[in-house]
């Protein structure tokens, strides 16, 4: 999760072209579809669509991979400054169904409640393998879904799903200014009742991943928060790097150490800015912890020939990043 809960209860706390003209910090601007023609190295028929958060929706040859779905987004205080632990945790199924397809996959970075608390109902409404954390099983097994349905994984694993490669990395949660985080901790064992409140969540390890759709790619790294394992993730190259704003300086030379290690991504869009708690039909609202801005001045700089992309909910974008359509 954002590391936002523990500054609300503690306020002390081809590809590589920029963008021309897009200021930083303004979404990126939305290009005429015949502009958005992926490069003959990328598979033209995969989309990408943001889904708030850290959550992406993939599709690529009529398949479908989920990362971090967390669509129903309900209130807790995060953003107005009375955050509530023992918010109960819910899931609106019409909400959900609007947003995800029919996913094969489902791939789960941590447990906190912005990014695994729908995908109990996911796995069980769809059937989707679910891959994640020796927690996240723990947690998905407690609430219902088939043991049979969850892959666990440890980072390391490189792994073909008729042609999807998941390329699993060893990842770390973000920190605050106090150099913690909302909920830490990890299961050996499921819960002897379903979980009840977000606090019953625990990030339970972190995990990064990227996805190669087909033998044409894109490849596209994954983040879920804003911290990584920097041996972890050397030599990936993704032509495209979802990489998750800091709200603190907690992590020593973050961006450019992580671009570095990426191979200074082709497209770097910025994800984990927005208030998640506002839904998905309104325009992306930031989180005042986040410099957004900070963090689009910082990728410019370190890899000025990186293409920044600010995400919005309801655009499709193309293999490379480029806007294909807008949805209602």
């Amino acid at each position: 999760m954002s590391d936002t809960a523990d500054t609300q209860r503690d306020p002390m706390l081809g590809r590589r072209s920029l963008l021309r003209g897009a200021a930083l910090g303004a979404a990126a601007p939305l290009l005429p579809a015949a502009t958005a023609t992926a490069s003959t190295s990328i598979s033209a028929s995969a989309s990408l669509r943001w889904l708030g958060t850290s959550g992406w929706r993939i599709d690529v040859d009529g398949r479908t991979v989920l990362f971090d779905p967390y669509l129903t987004r309900f209130k807790t205080g995060l953003f107005d400054g009375a955050f509530r632990a023992d918010t109960e945790l819910s899931t609106d199924p019409e909400v959900v169904r609007e947003h995800i397809g029919a996913p094969e996959l489902v791939l789960v970075s941590h447990s906190h409640w912005d990014h695994l608390a729908d995908v109990p109902y996911i796995a069980k409404s769809t059937g989707a393998r679910v891959v994640g954390t020796e927690t996240t099983y723990h947690l998905l097994v407690a609430f219902g879904v088939d043991p049979g349905q969850i892959s666990v994984v440890k980072g390391g694993e490189v792994l073909d799903f008729g042609g999807i490669i998941v390329e699993v990395a060893a990842g770390l949660h973000s920190r605050n200014k106090k150099y913690a985080y909302f909920a830490p901790g990890t299961l050996d064992t499921p819960p002897a009742a379903p979980p009840r409140t977000i606090a019953e969540l625990p990030e339970g390890d972190t995990l990064a991943f990227q996805v190669t759709a087909g033998s044409g790619g894109p490849s596209a790294f994954l983040m879920g928060a804003s911290d990584f394992s920097e041996r972890a993730v050397q030599g990936l190259r993704p032509d495209l790097a979802m990489v998750a704003v800091p709200s603190s300086t907690a992590t020593h030379r973050y961006v450019p150490r992580l671009l570095r290690a990426l191979g200074s991504p082709g497209v770097v869009v910025p994800v984990h800015w927005d208030n998640f708690e506002e839904p998905l039909s309104e325009p992306p609202r930031r989180d005042p912890s986040m410099d957004l801005d900070g963090f689009l001045a910082q990728v410019h700089r370190e890899s000025p020939a990186s293409r920044i992309v600010v995400p919005d909910y309801r655009t499709v974008y193309g293999a490379d990043m480029r806007p294909r359509l807008r949805t209602s």
